[in-house]
């Protein structure tokens, strides 16, 4: 499996030790999987009497897929299943952006925990910008948030509105207020595309699903007030690193955050009026309000900095919000470097 090289480099040097664990969870077909090299570029070799074609086409690093017959490398057929184009998550460029690739990685493995078919409803209560929600809009599920900082939400919608105008795609997306006892709360993002309906220069998908958004400005703890009775599928997001960046800004937001959301110790941004509070103090107040909005047979999805909150102590919040994590084998494998303050890591977990 060639392995889609990275525009990052700090991300790059970690894609193919982060695809061959993704490939040990996610296919129970792939075995004596190895990372290796075809020519110059990244690849995974592995065993399998027979492959699921789908499974293949959702690693988050998957190029292309060769079956070795003697000295011969013949390409497997293997489907794209994106439902919206790859641009819709490279485009936007901006201080503090993560690779799109770990986006991928987070959403793909939490979701892979979910027994019940698409399309899923996907929460990121620390959206940011929306990389999570466009990556679950392109794999075909729908995408809601909250997000605290008003310029990263008013990024993310105008570059939603721009996205789809440009692309001729049917869709609706408006901005509302959000009104609580007659007063302003704040404001709610509200978008829709409609893949099945043609437009003028586009031809009509049959089959193909229409897909939501809605996204609050809001304090992350207050997710569950916000979107009332409604739960979701899976929550998948990316936490506070606890640190300040400086000018050079490095590969740090998996969730899309904007910089100044980011580039804090738990500081004004995402996730609310959290000045001077730490990482764990926010996921220690937040995960049990998450926790209230999964479905039953949901997923949390959560990445993290664990220079400044150790595994161990994340398990355990995670265990009193009544979560099962993932922490076996291949599960212990997803942590990587990204720079001398930050080193992330992963963790999914199950309702019971």
């Amino acid at each position: 499996m060639l392995l889609n090289p990275s525009a990052n480099r700090v991300y790059r040097q970690a894609t193919a030790a982060l695809a061959a664990a993704e490939l040990t969870v996610t296919a129970p077909f792939a075995s004596e999987i190895a990372a290796g090299r075809i020519g110059a570029a990244d690849a995974l070799s592995f065993r399998a009497d027979d492959i699921d074609e789908l499974v293949l086409a959702a690693q988050s690093a998957h190029l292309v897929t060769f079956r070795q017959e003697g000295d011969l490398l013949r390409p497997v057929d293997v489907p794209d299943i994106s439902v919206l184009d790859d641009d819709l998550l490279t485009i936007p460029k901006y201080q503090g952006k993560t690779n799109e690739g770990f986006t991928r990685l987070l959403l793909h493995l939490t979701l892979s925990q979910i027994d019940r078919p698409g399309p899923l409803e996907v929460l990121d209560p620390l959206a940011g910008r929306g990389t999570t929600l466009l990556a679950a809009w392109q794999a075909g599920h729908h995408g809601f948030g909250v997000e605290a900082d008003e310029k990263a939400f008013e990024a993310l919608a105008s570059y939603l509105k721009t996205y789809l105008r440009t692309k001729r795609i049917r869709h609706t997306a408006q901005i509302t207020p959000v009104r609580r006892e007659g007063r302003t709360l704040g404001r709610r993002l509200d978008a829709e595309v409609r893949l099945s309906e043609a437009t003028h220069d586009q031809p009509a998908r049959p089959g193909m699903p229409t897909l939501r958004m809605s996204v609050f400005t809001g304090d992350t703890r207050d997710s569950a007030a916000l979107y009332g009775r409604k739960k979701f599928d899976a929550i998948v997001t990316d936490a506070p690193y606890g640190v300040v960046h400086g000018a050079e800004q490095r590969d740090v937001n998996a969730g899309g955050a904007s910089a100044s959301a980011r580039g804090r110790a738990g500081g004004s941004g995402r996730g609310g009026s959290q000045r001077n509070r730490s990482a764990q103090t926010l996921l220690t107040e937040a995960i049990p309000v998450w926790r209230g909005q999964l479905k039953a047979g949901g997923a949390l999805g959560i990445s993290w900095n664990t220079h400044t909150l150790s595994r161990g102590r994340l398990l355990e919040i995670i265990s009193q919000a009544g979560l099962q994590a993932h922490d076996e084998g291949p599960w212990r494998q997803f942590a990587h470097r990204v720079d001398a303050s930050i080193n992330r890591d992963l963790l999914v977990a199950i309702t019971p």
